[in-house]
């Protein structure tokens, strides 16, 4: 479903292009540059519907601080808050979540549409809302009632809301839990759309073995020596999910208590997909980070804990055969799509017990599948708002570990430090029983109900909890070695492997170590690779040319050091040599109808398929990579020129308007697995950074005011804001915004003053 978000960027871009000149809107100038002073003026502080009166103190980079006599209020004005922040954002994400793109960008969006309203992220809308406890409803209800008050009396509306066509729209609790529950699209999908094309070769077994295999072998973040692990021969692939978590003991800071860290690892646009707040009321004293419209800190500390977390890759979705379910098992429902500038358009959206029919999306349907039902843990109710409330309320590791237990999707990894100096780690999902690996992409609906008559929570499955060694480390990677096989397709190791390289090789710890490993830049599987182009074109003489320019090539990559730095020549010569022995060799291997999609996959196989494959297959990649090199050589005089983060807005690529929507280019370091990840597809030419490590945060637990965050970008969502994009620089510098969490030290910090009234 992912690739179905992506194709909605990628095609707002054509549709605006055909329009431009039939719309004066889609040309609808700018909002005139304000700062903070003047972008607080816009926020109400009289007759609110609060009990007592709230006071929020904001920074100059526009984080706001609240304090509420009661929760209720708390939660009000933080509905306030993200409204005033990102409201044109917010609606966005609610259009994307409805199933309504077509609404904002015309005809192009109805296929689009017709994918997300068969996912139908709303689904468990109604019983999720029910399930809830008293407070949570409460909760989201008063978060609710603080958005739709900033909509209902604004006198300026975002420029999303004339540029994109929207209209306000009363928020309801549904609209959150929806929002959510796309934020918690399964990561996994990404790989089924990558590997089911593939699924009519005759060698599709072999191929899922495989990537079954590896993926599963993955290093565990706990009950594993991980020390141990380094030495062996491993080497990581590409991928486009990722966060880094860590704990670090007290026996390995230099502060005497626990540090905790982390770095998630999204999609970069300009608004981001977080915004920094903090909140104080009777039962709540937190700071930390939020995704808009989500009224809970998914990042953050309280005076007594910390936390964060990673993606898992949980195997909480199934594909599941349904060519021999007789036609009454199908249900059908009618949908009318309303598209802008266009006439509306009618699909049939059909579901069976195992789920929706996914392959009646367009884009799924030409892949010529059996058709097939999307079995989803997020169709099924559960309560992350609550839990992570709760964990937000949270004074000690075991409330910590039952809070978690009504989590569910996306399925985490998280991560715990606290004041006293413990850590530990906990899988936070419900993830069905699979005692064995499966043996193909596409499941037998007969094996339905033993896999899905009962899912596995967060206080049934393993954690971790002060671990000997002094220190957890997550990214992605596989949690544990013990218990059930929570998922299959685990990211590539280098991530877990440096930051546990960087922790023990830096003992004590402290928090200016942990900022610089969020900027590490080093990858191991690169360097692992690189070796074995060295020695293969030493191997087949091929180093040994006599051609300048070749050697050059080959020579910076037997120099290379594995670092991706920002005037690294070496990396430049490395990702061009990859870029053309990958392509070449999965032609050969797989064919030139499948080796496009396999080439991605090529290095994680090196151990397999390389050292199997033909001397002549292997000298002809080789020879294709150095050929790639040389071509390229001397065009970028080092890696941040060829590999750039835009910051802009996803409409800069519209034609004739996009240019305003484009706000920073720079040459960026880091690369697809690397700590600071800046993923990107493979390519001998200058390209740009579509995802990887958009915020960083710091808590030393012995202090509570000791909190650093930054964002790739800026707080306000807001078009020509002050603090669009503020932060920026300091993203680059590896600098840090400190939110403390005492009030009085609030007070003294944040500026900018305002009190809340009836």
């Amino acid at each position: 479903m992912r690739a179905i978000l992506s194709a909605a960027m990628a095609r707002l871009a054509a549709v605006f292009a055909a329009v431009a000149t039939a719309s004066c809107s889609v040309v609808a100038p700018l909002p005139k540059a304000r700062n903070v002073p003047e972008r607080l003026q816009d926020f109400p502080t009289t007759d609110l519907p609060v009990e007592r009166p709230v006071t929020i103190y904001w920074s100059d980079e526009q984080i706001p601080y609240i304090e509420a006599e009661t929760d209720g209020d708390a939660a009000f004005s933080l509905g306030l808050v993200h409204a005033h922040l990102r409201l044109g954002q917010m609606a966005t994400a609610r259009m994307l979540a409805q199933g309504r793109v077509s609404e904002m960008i015309g005809p192009v969006g109805v296929n689009i549409d017709h994918g997300l309203r068969t996912v139908s992220y709303g689904r468990a809308a109604e019983s999720i809302e029910r399930d809830m406890d008293e407070p949570t409803r409460q909760w989201v209800q008063r978060f609710v009632d603080g958005i739709n008050h900033y909509q209902d009396t604004t006198k300026r509306l975002p420029h999303e809301f004339r540029i994109l066509g929207l209209q306000p729209e009363r928020w309801e609790i549904s609209d959150v839990v929806a929002i959510g529950r796309l934020a918690g699209s399964d990561v996994n999908w990404l790989a089924w759309a990558e590997a089911l094309p593939l699924r009519n070769r005759s060698d599709w077994p072999e191929m899922w073995a495989k990537m079954v295999a590896k993926g599963s072998s993955s290093i565990p973040s706990f009950e594993s020596d991980l020390e141990l692990e380094l030495a062996q021969r491993w080497l990581g692939g590409m991928s486009r999910s990722g966060s880094n978590s860590l704990a670090v003991a007290p026996q390995r800071t230099s502060t005497g208590g626990a540090l905790i860290a982390n770095d998630p690892h999204l999609g970069i646009m300009i608004p981001g997909v977080w915004l920094l707040a903090g909140v104080k009321s009777p039962s709540y004293n937190v700071v930390g980070m939020m995704g808009p419209a989500i009224p809970i800190f998914a990042i953050g500390r309280n005076e007594h804990i910390g936390w964060g977390g990673t993606n898992m890759r949980v195997a909480a979705s199934d594909l599941y055969d349904i060519s021999r379910l007789p036609d009454e098992e199908y249900s059908s429902e009618r949908h009318r799509i309303a598209v802008r500038w266009w006439r509306d358009k009618q699909v049939d959206v059909r579901s069976t017990r195992f789920g929706p029919v996914v392959t009646d999306i367009p884009f799924i349907a030409e892949w010529q599948l059996p058709p097939l039902a999307l079995k989803w843990a997020g169709h099924d109710s559960s309560d992350e708002i609550g839990a992570m409330l709760a964990v937000s309320r949270a004074r000690d590791f075991e409330q910590f570990r039952t809070a978690l237990d009504r989590f569910s999707v996306p399925g985490q990894n998280m991560i715990y430090a606290d004041a006293d100096g413990n850590i530990g780690q906990v899988m936070a999902t419900h993830v069905p029983i699979r005692t064995s690996l499966p043996d193909d992409i596409i499941a037998n609906p007969d094996s339905y109900e033993e896999t899905w008559q009962r899912t596995l929570s967060a206080t049934e499955l393993p954690y971790s909890y002060n671990p000997d060694k002094g220190f957890l480390v997550s990214a992605n990677n596989r949690p544990t070695d013990a218990g059930p096989h929570v998922s299959f397709l685990f990211t590539p190791d280098d991530r877990v492997l440096r930051m546990t390289e960087l922790i023990t090789s830096n003992t004590p710890v402290d928090v200016n170590a942990l900022r610089d490993l969020q900027r590490d830049v080093y990858m191991h599987s690169s360097d692992e690779l690189r070796r074995y182009f060295v020695s293969a074109l030493d191997d087949f003489g091929i180093a040994g040319s006599t051609d300048s320019s070749e050697a050059v090539v080959v020579e910076r990559l037997r120099n290379w050091n594995g670092e991706y730095s920002e005037d690294s020549v070496g990396a430049v010569a490395f990702e061009q040599f990859r870029h053309g022995f990958t392509t070449k060799f999965a032609a050969l291997r797989f064919g030139e109808g499948d080796g496009q999609a396999m080439a991605r996959r090529v290095s994680e196989m090196l151990d397999e398929d390389f050292e199997a494959a033909d001397r002549q297959v292997l000298q002809m990649s080789l020879r294709a990579g150095l050929e790639t090199a040389v071509r390229q050589l001397d065009v970028y005089k080092g890696w941040g020129e060829m590999h750039r983060l835009v910051l802009a807005h996803p409409l800069y690529r519209v034609p004739a308007i996009g240019g305003r929507y484009r706000f920073e280019e720079a040459g960026v370091r880091g690369s697809s697995q690397t700590i600071m990840k800046m993923a990107h597809e493979s390519s001998p030419d200058r390209h740009e950074v579509a995802y990887g490590s958009n915020a960083r945060h710091i808590s030393d637990m012995t202090d509570p005011d000791a909190n650093y965050f930054v964002l790739l970008g800026g707080q306000d969502g807001w078009f020509n804001s002050s603090t669009l994009i503020d932060q920026w620089d300091l993203w680059k510098r590896g600098e840090y915004v400190q939110l403390p969490l005492r009030p009085s030290t609030v007070r003294r910090r944040f500026p900018h003053r305002m009190t809340l009234t009836n």
